[in-house]
């Protein structure tokens, strides 16, 4: 017969879970204060911050709609340098629009939008750093 947990046991176990979703987290806005060095002006902030904590090979994808006529900067952040994170936007029937892995994983792109675009943006992290685990930052920015 299996004794059950003592209530030490229980309140130990719930103490560790927390400081490692704390550390995540914490992690998250290290790279999301990084990140945010690439969305200056002219461009300003959405107000969100994407975030995923990604292991080994998995992707985060991020839903978003962008607006006819403006201009915008997505940029992906993934460790404290550039180049760790690999994003591509698609539009909603799953056509490629950018990647950035053609740009060298640049950190950031521009583009102008004639007409509203419903989009997913993936993000992983770049297989060439070495990182078997993260947290992927995605910032939108827009020109006023």
């Amino acid at each position: 017969m299996r004794k059950p947990l003592s209530i030490f046991k229980i309140v130990f176990i719930l103490a560790l879970a927390c400081s490692f979703n704390k550390a995540a987290f914490s992690q998250c806005d290290t790279i999301a204060k990084i990140c945010n060095k690439h969305v200056k002006l002219p461009f300003v902030s959405d107000g969100q911050s994407y975030r995923s904590l990604l292991l080994n090979d998995q992707a985060a994808e991020f839903q978003t709609t962008f607006y006819g006529g403006a201009t915008y900067r997505i940029a992906g952040c993934s460790g404290l340098t550039d180049g760790n994170l690999v994003f591509t936007v698609f539009d909603k029937d799953r056509n490629v629009l950018f990647t950035n892995t053609a740009q060298k994983n640049a950190p950031f792109w521009d583009f102008k939008v004639s007409s509203t675009l419903d989009c997913i943006i993936e993000a992983k992290l770049n297989p060439a750093s070495g990182s078997s685990s993260g947290c992927a930052v995605i910032l939108i920015g827009f020109k006023q």
